[in-house]
């Protein structure tokens, strides 16, 4: 893989990579042409982009002679209408392979010679083994240092292995954590009461030591903020690095605590009305919406990679109900309806990339907690699924 970002790379650097004889590898690869047209070449492109996903991730190139896996020559290929291609390509992975692969990023390079270069920036995927489907062609491919390569059964059997041990380390980190904020076992005192968790959890957190440097964050003063709270205290700890908001009788209403692993904790108290045991119909969506963004900036400065999990669950939410809301009330229903479970788990979220809509990408959560006090979904969300802010 070229050892840039993607929207960086220009002619030079792919001008390097013949000057410095640079091979293909587990992580490049090299080709002179795209060709994408008949079912043969779709398939063989089909496979070059899953052995990448289901290995290491990394940079398949249109547009440069190869001999023996050396680059010899940056010719470049004729593209007459980008945009069209670029839908051709991801329609193409879109249906022919499962299940679907994380989102690729797609470069073009303009050449002095006036042709360009396509490159395929295609990350590692956790959801892997990926197959290849057109045509029912059913095929798993992976890389190792010479190139594609089929997996046999003992290699896919341990793929899958690996894609469900992830997925259960997160399941299991999640749950640890909530038995812990149940226990009282928080970084901080908590206040008494029902308390919303946000988690969002980077899958790479689960690579074996791995570690992100947290400290040009921790260097900002006050930049990593609890919900719905002022940040009075900040500090490292044992798990990385502390935010809480003032003590009242030497408890907080919240507080986020930012993982070394790359994890994000958020914990808040004063979204709920716990006095009432009601959820107020606009206000927790809207906090949460207003820090959400900013916890997943500071995962992109620190260059935790994609996918992500997002997770919200709400604590001691047995019975509370939802201030009603007048679009929200079914016809000839006006007592409320009260959740009938005390910790209330909401569906998890994939992001896959950084540049998001918070808005719809929650979405599905806040509809979950209305779903919980007996509502067909949030009714903050206009018919074009966005957030109205003056909705009531």
């Amino acid at each position: 893989m070229i050892e840039k970002e993607i929207d960086q790379i220009t002619e030079e650097d792919l001008q390097s990579l013949v000057e410095d004889s640079v091979l293909e590898s587990r992580t490049i690869e090299y080709k002179s042409e795209l060709n994408i047209g008949r079912d043969k070449d779709k398939k063989e492109f089909l496979a070059d982009a899953s052995s990448f996903a289901n290995a290491s991730g990394g940079d398949l190139i249109f547009g440069i002679v190869e001999d023996g896996g050396v680059p010899i020559a940056v010719e470049g290929i004729e593209i007459d209408n980008f945009d069209e291609l670029k839908g051709t390509i991801e329609h193409l992975i879109r249906n022919g392979i499962e299940p679907k692969m994380p989102l690729i990023s797609i470069k073009l390079v303009d050449l002095s010679n006036s042709k360009k270069v396509l490159i395929l920036r295609i990350p590692k995927s956790w959801r892997s083994p990926h197959r290849v489907i057109l045509k029912k062609d059913y095929r798993f491919f992976s890389r190792n240092s010479h190139g594609k390569q089929f997996l046999d059964v003992e290699e896919l059997k341990n793929a899958f292995n690996l894609s469900e041990t992830f997925t259960e380390r997160i399941k299991e980190f999640r749950e640890n954590r909530l038995s812990n904020i149940i226990a009282d076992e928080t970084p901080v005192p908590l206040k008494e009461g029902a308390k919303i968790v946000l988690h969002i959890i980077p899958i790479n957190s689960f690579n074996l030591g791995q570690n992100y440097d947290i400290d040009k964050i921790a260097s900002e003063t006050f930049r990593l903020k609890p919900i719905y709270d002022i940040s009075d205290t900040q500090r490292y700890n044992i798990d990385g690095f502390l935010s809480y908001g003032r003590l009242d009788e030497g408890k907080s209403s919240s507080y986020v605590q930012l993982f070394r692993k790359g994890i994000v904790e958020a914990v808040a108290t004063s979204l709920l009305d716990n006095q009432n045991k009601k959820i107020d119909r606009k206000h927790h969506e809207r906090q949460i919406l207003d820090f959400f963004p900013s916890y997943l900036d500071i995962l992109n400065e620190l260059n935790v990679e994609t996918p992500i999990y997002v997770f919200l669950t709400i604590l001691g939410a047995k019975g509370f109900s939802m201030y009603p809301h007048p679009r929200a009330i079914p016809f000839g229903i006006r007592q409320p309806n009260v959740i009938d479970r005390d910790v209330l788990l909401l569906p998890e979220i994939i992001i896959e990339k950084y540049d998001l809509n918070p808005e719809k990408t929650l979405k599905s959560c806040f509809d979950a907690i209305w779903n919980a006090c007996g509502y067909a979904k949030s009714p903050n969300y206009n018919e074009n699924g966005q957030w109205e802010q003056e909705s009531d």
